[in-house]
């Protein structure tokens, strides 16, 4: 969460003329409705299972940039089907440029709560080591998009 991944991913298809496809939006549109209201109505155990899925149908697409949502690597399942056909990066932003990215946020379920900076600090130090070991190349991303495509494209699209 935070890290810039819809932001660096839309562009890097942009120049790569490659397609991009945010896992959560697509899931929003197959099932029309939003992620926070699947989160509301069905819990989060349900929501990664249509991640699961949906990851499946995405992993099979050729020549498309995937930005998968901030959970979906801490399941191994979808790590092993990712690593079939895809390669991972890791956009890797410090705690502190997160926090700042997300102080006002209003639509992601996880931060929904009066303690949201402590949450964000817990999810980043858990995640953080999963996202590494299942990353095939890790990109600083504390920098300007353009920068960061660029780093993205000479390692994986050479």
């Amino acid at each position: 969460m935070g890290s810039g991944k819809t932001t660096v991913g839309r562009l890097l298809g942009k120049l790569s003329g490659m397609n991009y496809v945010d896992l959560d939006r697509y899931i929003e549109k197959k099932y029309n409705t939003t992620v926070k209201k699947i989160f509301e109505e069905h819990g989060e155990e349900y929501f990664r299972d249509l991640e699961h899925e949906a990851t499946k149908e995405l992993a099979q697409k050729h020549h498309h940039i995937i930005a998968s949502g901030g959970g979906t690597l801490l399941f191994e399942r979808n790590v092993e089907i990712l690593k079939e056909n895809c390669v991972i990066v890791l956009l890797n932003v410090p705690l502190g440029t997160i926090k700042y990215r997300l102080r006002n946020d209003k639509k992601r379920p996880l931060l929904q709560r009066p303690d949201k900076e402590k949450v964000m600090e817990e999810l980043y130090n858990a995640r953080l080591p999963l996202y590494r070991k299942s990353a095939d190349y890790v990109v600083n991303a504390n920098k300007s998009p353009y920068a960061i495509v660029h780093d993205i494209m000479d390692l994986v699209l050479k």
